[in-house]
């Protein structure tokens, strides 16, 4: 999309383009004048996410501090009708973190501070600016562990709670919703709110906190989260299984599934997904002597549990097709084959000039059908596409790749494929997305996907929290 003006009304007051005035407030309210940055001084980054097909610049952009200093600067926002989009990493795939209102954009990066470890209550509470990846070093000599595993690891954790985001280990620890205990919200009025608490259990009237989690920025802004954390495994050991093809692979998950020891991660993986990785890397895959692949891992006390584990999923996998288990015990073999795996959405990014991405999730033994289906797109459409996913969850990640397409034709093609590969999603009891949100991209297939009185819902959270329509505008509903 263009970096054209938007011109909306979504509430009681039309959202306008800040003026000489507007500015010089604004630098009122922020003590560094280095954090304040006006027009084309903003570095280009921030006018996209991470998938560059939706491009639109803000006005100005902060870079908070505080929640003092966000609340003050929603005061002013919501007095004067102007949009304000927060702003993480920006390693989002769906253009919820793109300003396309322009008005304020609020990079809460610098917000990165470990707030508190509570070791007796198991809960880290943390700045929305903090990484996942810090997390991870930063409890890793503690003996705790915090569960979701998105596959961007840089990406904050203000995001992964905005988007709700999933990740590899989903299948056994569940999702980020399943891991945030309270959190510190400032509102589109500038009021600052905290939801949730430090308790175990909560039915305390409606559940504001999980209103917040995946609404992407739309609701609120969130300044402080509290995080449950669980202890680490002592072991963790995985499975590289070779299938001849993706449907006796995925054909294996559910038994996979039902062994006495739920599987941490259970991820397939295709042939040519895994040839564009060896190359990105510059190194071999462990195995090429199958089409399909599913990586399995496994964690626990002892290794002796995880060994029954990962024994008893061997026999279940070749008793479906399989054509190997290969076992990776050491970190040595772990990294050689995750680090594939975790390298595959850049892998596909670098083999072609642009990408666009399908986030569905479908009923598990739907997967292999779902994936045979885009195959057939694919070849109907003239669209290359490359996958990937979680199929112990049945969350697919299908990439259209633009290749030498002029605009026109790339344009028509990922439109009728993705609407194809939506409905086909809706058809079979899945949603629209599985662990990356909505944003902008996916809007008119969240539309067409849900009944209408839900929407209609939707719409209406929104008012309630945003009457004026300043917080994220465009997004969602």
């Amino acid at each position: 999309m263009p970096d054209t003006p938007v011109t909306t009304n979504t509430g009681n007051l039309a959202l306008r383009t800040l003026e000489s005035h507007d500015i010089e407030h604004l630098r009122a309210l922020v003590d560094d004048p280095k954090r304040i940055i006006v027009g084309n001084a903003i570095h280009e980054d921030y006018s996209h996410d991470e998938l560059h097909t939706l491009v639109h610049a803000p006005e100005v952009l902060i870079e908070a501090v505080s929640t003092a200093e966000i609340s003050a600067i929603m005061r002013y926002a919501s007095a004067k009708g102007i949009a304000v989009t927060a702003r993480g990493q920006g390693t989002g795939l769906v253009g919820g973190a793109v300003s396309l209102h322009g008005g304020i954009m609020l990079s809460l990066q610098k917000m990165n501070k470990f707030l508190e470890l509570d070791v007796e209550n198991m809960l880290l509470t943390v700045e929305p600016g903090v990484l996942l990846m810090e997390i991870a070093e930063y409890l890793a000599p503690t003996g705790l562990f915090y569960p979701p595993d998105p596959g961007e690891k840089s990406a904050t954790i203000g995001g992964n709670i905005s988007t709700n985001a999933g990740g590899m280990r989903a299948v056994k620890y569940g999702v980020t919703r399943d891991y945030v205990r309270s959190l510190e919200v400032v509102l589109a009025s500038g009021e600052v709110v905290e939801v949730g608490g430090k308790v175990a259990k909560n039915s305390s009237g409606y559940s504001i906190k999980d209103l917040m989690i995946g609404s992407e920025g739309t609701l609120g802004i969130i300044t402080k989260a509290t995080l449950k954390l669980i202890g680490q495994p002592k072991v963790t050991v995985s499975l590289l299984i070779p299938f001849p093809d993706l449907g006796a692979a995925i054909s294996a998950v559910p038994a996979i599934l039902k062994v006495r020891q739920v599987p941490t991660a259970v991820e397939f993986m295709q042939r040519e997904v895994i040839e564009a990785a060896s190359e990105y890397l510059g190194r071999p895959f462990p195995d090429n002597s199958a089409d399909a692949y599913l990586l399995v891992s496994c964690d626990g006390p002892t290794r002796r549990i995880v060994d029954e584990s990962v024994d008893e999923i061997a026999q279940v996998a070749l008793g479906h097709g399989a054509i190997d288990a290969f076992l990776a015990d050491t970190p040595e073999r772990q990294l050689s084959v995750w680090s594939t795996r975790g390298t595959f959405l850049e892998a596909i990014k670098a083999s072609t000039s642009m990408i666009d991405e399908c986030d569905v999730v479908v009923p598990r033994n739907e997967v292999a059908s779902f994936i045979t289906f885009s195959y057939e797109l694919q070849a109907k459409h003239g669209l290359r596409l490359m996958s990937f996913g979680h199929a112990g969850d049945g969350n697919l990640h299908i990439y259209a790749l633009r290749d030498d397409l002029d605009e026109a034709t790339w344009t028509t093609r990922v439109e009728a494929v993705f609407a194809a590969m939506y409905d086909r999603a809706h058809a079979i009891g899945g949603k629209v997305s599985g662990e990356h949100g909505i944003g902008f991209a996916k809007m008119r297939y969240l539309a067409s996907s849900e009944q209408e009185p839900t929407i209609r819902l939707m719409q209406a959270i929104k008012r309630a929290f945003d009457p004026q329509g300043i917080l994220n505008p465009g997004k969602i509903v």
